[in-house]
């Protein structure tokens, strides 16, 4: 069956599910295998919950009732999805970089709908599934569509790009994450260089001015900058960043902005989520309204208040680049009672033990200038290091996350400001409800 025909198909039953249990009437089950699935197990299961039909690469369904056989499941879905993108008058912004994408996908989202009316990609569903599934969620009333874009091996942006097809692009940043799959930083950073290069003759790019490894980048491109200089698009300039971000959003005159993020590095991403704003013509002060507005969730730099004591949950993700600006950002917030409780960075292969131990120097650092800090380690990769450095009492450790919380219930913490952070597989925010907070 060619694509126009599945894409016809897909105009009448336009809900797509990937995961038999969750599939609703009428929906397309799209079978799709992974390393330790694969979808095309549960078609039947599909069917019978109601699909209306199921896309499926295993030959034993071909001729089967309901059931549309082609030979990449993936590959369909993914042509689909640029099928259906070419069919909308729709401009499409691609946002990518090693931190900051989702929140400032987040942000440009809201401040973009107070006068579009626009679709932004769900949560962290940026890879070779979740963009396509992203795309086909748009419609013929979208104006704008926010695409966030991840990627841990080389290839993968470049991929994402001939799917979505942008119009305009954003590197928030490039940062030492992913190491494992992209086998070298060099490698990693001309892989989220693939953005630029897909746009370079095919839109625009909203840069930051004072990022100099991101201007490197740039060649014969249309460019959007944004920054603190006095020779950008849109200027900003920080004012405050003790624990929430205050700036000034320079146009006529200055309009204060005063967020509800935390932590300085947050400063770039509301500062490109109003570039792309201001760039597409939304009024200062509704992108000073949107940015006021939004609260950060899914332990994303989040703030939890727990009685007299603050608990910024960043344990979404973590990578060496991300851990060393949060620590330093936490430093800065003017409390005497700070607790930080860090977990095992992953996906660093080879890089591993280089990257924890940078980590753990900086933080003995710290604890030899603030001996009152309270320092809590969780994981294989800290574990063994603060055991072969015969690390003192003054930093706590431990093997896992489940072992972490037996020591942390041992504490009772006074009127505290908390960091926890760690990369998504130690799901350190499962420390809170064990914080005996006075």
């Amino acid at each position: 069956m060619i694509i126009e025909d599945i894409y016809n198909i897909f105009l009448k039953y336009p809900s797509i599910s990937t995961d038999s249990r969750n599939v609703n009437n009428n929906d397309i089950f799209w079978a799709l295998k992974g390393e330790k699935f694969d979808g095309n197990k549960f078609v039947k299961d599909a069917v019978r919950s109601g699909a209306s039909y199921a896309i499926s690469d295993n030959k034993d369904h071909k001729g089967k009732k309901q059931v549309i056989y082609v030979e990449d499941s993936l590959k369909t879905l993914q042509n689909l999805a640029n099928y259906h993108r070419k069919q909308l008058n729709i401009k499409i912004i691609a946002i990518t970089g090693t931190n900051g994408k989702t929140t400032t996908k987040e942000l440009a989202s809201q401040i973009l709908s107070s006068k579009f009316n626009v679709l932004a990609t769900k949560g962290n569903f940026n890879n070779h599934i979740g963009v396509p599934l992203t795309l086909l969620s748009f419609q013929n009333n979208t104006e704008f569509g926010i695409v966030e874009m991840g990627a841990n091996h080389p290839g993968e942006i470049k991929s994402l790009c001939k799917i979505a097809e942008p119009d305009y692009g954003l590197i928030t940043n490039i940062g030492k994450a992913h190491l494992e799959g992209f086998g070298s930083y060099e490698r990693l950073i001309n892989s989220k260089a693939e953005m630029y290069s897909y746009l370079e003759k095919n839109g625009s790019i909203f840069i930051n001015e004072n990022n100099k490894q991101l201007k490197s980048l740039i060649k014969n491109h249309k460019i959007i900058t944004y920054g603190t200089q006095n020779n950008v698009f849109c200027k900003a300039e920080l004012i405050s960043s003790d624990p929430f971000v205050s700036l000034d959003l320079i146009s006529d005159k200055k309009y204060r902005i005063n967020s509800q993020l935390i932590g300085k590095y947050n400063f770039e991403n509301i500062l490109a989520a109003s570039c792309i704003g201001l760039f597409l013509n939304v009024e200062i002060e509704k992108i000073k309204i949107a940015v006021e507005t939004y609260i950060p969730v899914n332990n994303r730099s989040q703030l939890i208040k727990r009685g007299n004591s603050n608990i910024i949950s960043d344990a979404y993700n973590a990578n060496p680049t991300s851990m060393q600006i949060a620590v330093e950002n936490f430093m800065t917030i003017k409390s005497k009672n700070k607790v930080m409780i860090l977990g095992d960075m992953f996906e660093l292969g080879k890089f591993s033990e280089e990257e924890h131990e940078k980590v753990l120097k900086q933080l003995i650092n710290i604890k030899n200038n603030d001996p009152e800090i309270m320092i809590f380690l969780a994981g294989k990769e800290f574990n063994s290091l603060c055991l072969r450095h015969k690390i003192s009492e003054n930093i706590h450790y431990s093997e896992s996350t489940e072992d972490l919380i037996k020591q942390i219930k041992t504490q009772k913490f006074k009127e505290s400001w908390f960091l926890i952070k760690g990369s998504r597989g130690m799901k350190l925010e499962e420390v809170i409800e064990h914080l005996n907070v006075i």
